[in-house]
């Protein structure tokens, strides 16, 4: 440990830990714009320049080591006006069209001027050239209001390792984007939307749909319905003020049943079908593999809900697409669902009715348009707005979030289990198959303290467990005394390192589960700014709340689900299902 002064206060701090580091661990606030939780600083924004005595200048305070007696100034009269000066930098050249940008609220540039006292912009000249690119379903770029701050850059490249976008150029020159200043469809690119996610501006947005819900909304011809992923419940109150992992389910279900909704469902009800499917798949898969001595039978099987994980084994992996598990993601199911057997229910015709998903991801939105996402005869899903997109709908249809009581979901669809809650977290769908895989097999509940599968927990970026099968049913007695063994990644450059280890044969697994973005789908492209760890921390626990608050608990004893094989789906894995909830997927050319 190293002793260091900042603002008068003593300051007892690892060795190693930067001046930022330590200003934070006693409550001192110093502003930055390219700094990103657990990543290399870059020093690119200059934001957060303090002073040191004895210093020649000015340092940046993220990539400026401490060391023993350091005497830190973060409000001198020298290191406030420097760091004026560059917010008025940023400002003479960012093109942000700040009165309409949907940032507008919570844009950092702007909270950092208006803290700082800036009035006018003092510098004058050039500014970046425009160039809007919304050449992808997922995503909009526009480099004009982009202040080169590269987290972007370091998320695509350093956390999910794909590499869609750096800076080229030099000086005033430089533009940070897809290679050669190209579009993101020309170059390989999850539509993970992190990028966006930590994008201090609105130089990277997901692209809207919120102008097409409006008008489908308005048209009496159609019938709209809506379906809430599960990590919206743990994230949308972030965007009326409450604190993080507020669950606000409710008045979720409230505000949206005000703004014309036809009628309020639920992902989760899809999540609860995806578990009965993939548990049977990989049963199945594992009596090919152990009875049959099917050599085809492709293990360890991968979950396949997230969609930008998808598009990373077609892209990266393509090796591994017969190990991923055939079931579309439940918002491709509940779409198939909605538009054959809801749509007859309510003598609707599926083109008439509008399937409308609440996402936390930006991937949801390229998902929903891919070819194989149609088995209703039309599009399964018409529409996705993220969590963001849906807190904006909000406010334009005059709600006051906070004052609206808390409505429950429609029936049939809108009906779950705390199962299919926990779908929001890393190692949640996991465990959800678990609960109810061990069940079927044994015919006992999950031995685990309150169904928890501790080990595939929290925020490590690769996870393991397994769970060794005893006492089973006649029917599954194949797997006596097995030892199930199953493996969690979530971020995708985690998902790399996971994967090579599987690929050389370092480590061996039934089931893997997979999720972009870090933390899961809680952490997704689409939630609220800006997601980190604690507030990661906080999205998880409240959806592990929601699940021990449900009366159900395993996705086998929905219910709803039960009705719905027998009235219409028959049984797990049948034909029909497979025509209905299944797809494969095929190899992509890396571009």
């Amino acid at each position: 440990m190293i002793h260091v002064t900042i603002n008068g206060k003593a300051i007892e701090i690892a060795e190693g830990s930067t001046i930022l580091q330590a200003a934070k661990s006693a409550g001192i606030q110093i502003p930055t714009l390219c700094f990103l939780e657990k990543r290399e600083p870059l020093g690119a924004c200059r934001v957060c320049l303090v002073e040191v005595e004895g210093a020649r200048t000015l340092v940046a305070a993220c990539s400026t080591p401490c060391t023993e007696g350091q005497v830190v100034h973060v409000n001198s009269p020298k290191a406030r006006a420097a760091r004026k000066q560059v917010v008025e930098l940023l400002l003479s050249e960012h093109d942000g069209d700040c009165q309409i940008c949907e940032r507008n609220e919570d844009c950092e540039l702007r909270k950092l001027a208006s803290d700082m006292g800036i009035r006018t912009v003092t510098f004058g000249g050039a500014r970046a050239a425009p160039k809007r690119d919304a050449s992808t379903p997922g995503l909009v770029r526009d480099n004009a209001k982009c202040i080169k701050c590269r987290r972007c850059v370091t998320v695509c490249n350093q956390v999910q390792g794909i590499g869609a976008l750096f800076p080229q150029g030099r000086g005033f020159s430089t533009v940070i984007g897809p290679a050669f200043a190209g579009n993101l469809d020309g170059v390989t690119c999850v539509q993970c939307g992190q990028c966006a996610a930590v994008c201090p501006v609105g130089a990277i947005t997901e692209r809207s749909a919120i102008d097409d819900v409006w008008a489908t909304l308005d048209d009496p011809a159609k019938t709209v319905i809506v379906q809430t992923a599960p990590a919206i419940r743990a994230a949308l109150g972030e965007e009326f003020g409450y604190p993080p992992g507020t669950r606000v389910t409710g008045k979720m279900v409230s505000a949206l049943r005000q703004m014309g909704f036809n009628a309020v469902f639920d992902t989760n009800f899809a999540a609860d079908l995806t578990i009965m499917e993939e548990g049977t798949e990989l049963l199945t898969r594992l009596k090919r593999a152990l009875v049959d001595k099917d050599k085809t039978a492709a293990l360890p099987m991968f979950t396949s809900c997230s969609p930008g994980w998808i598009q990373y084994a077609e892209y990266y992996y393509p090796n591994f697409l017969d190990h991923l598990s055939t079931c579309k993601s439940p918002q491709q199911m509940f779409g198939a669902v909605a538009k054959t057997f809801y749509a007859q229910k309510i003598g609707v015709k599926p083109e008439d009715l509008v399937v409308v998903s609440v996402m936390p991801c930006t991937a949801k939105k390229f998902e929903a348009q891919r070819p194989e996402m149609n088995s209703s005869g039309v599009r399964d899903v018409d529409y996705v707005l993220t969590t963001r997109e849906l807190a904006r709908m909000i406010r334009q249809a005059n709600l006051a979030f906070a004052e609206l009581p808390d409505g429950e979901m429609d029936a049939p669809l809108g009906l779950s289990t705390g199962a299919a809650d926990i779908f929001a977290n890393t190692g949640g769908v996991m465990e959800a198959a678990l609960r109810t895989a061990y069940e079927i097999v044994t015919g006992r509940e999950l031995p685990a303290e309150n169904l928890h599968v501790k080990p595939i927990e929290g925020l490590e970026g690769i996870k393991e467990a397994s769970v060794k099968i005893e006492r089973t049913q006649p029917s599954w007695s194949f797997l006596e005394g097995v030892e199930l063994k199953v493996a969690v990644s979530h971020g995708l450059g985690n998902t790399r390192r996971l994967l090579e280890k599987i690929r050389t044969g370092e480590v061996h697994y039934h089931f893997v589960e997979v999720m972009t973005c870090p933390g899961g789908c809680i952490g997704g492209g689409g939630q609220p700014r800006l997601t980190d760890d604690a507030v990661r921390l906080k999205r998880i626990s409240a959806i592990y709340a929601e699940d021990e608050s449900k009366k159900l608990r395993k996705s086998h004893d929905n219910p709803a689900i039960q009705d719905l094989y027998k009235e219409f789906l028959g049984r797990p894995n049948s034909h029909k299902v497979h025509g209905l909830l299944h797809t494969e997927y095929t190899k992509k050319e890396r571009r």
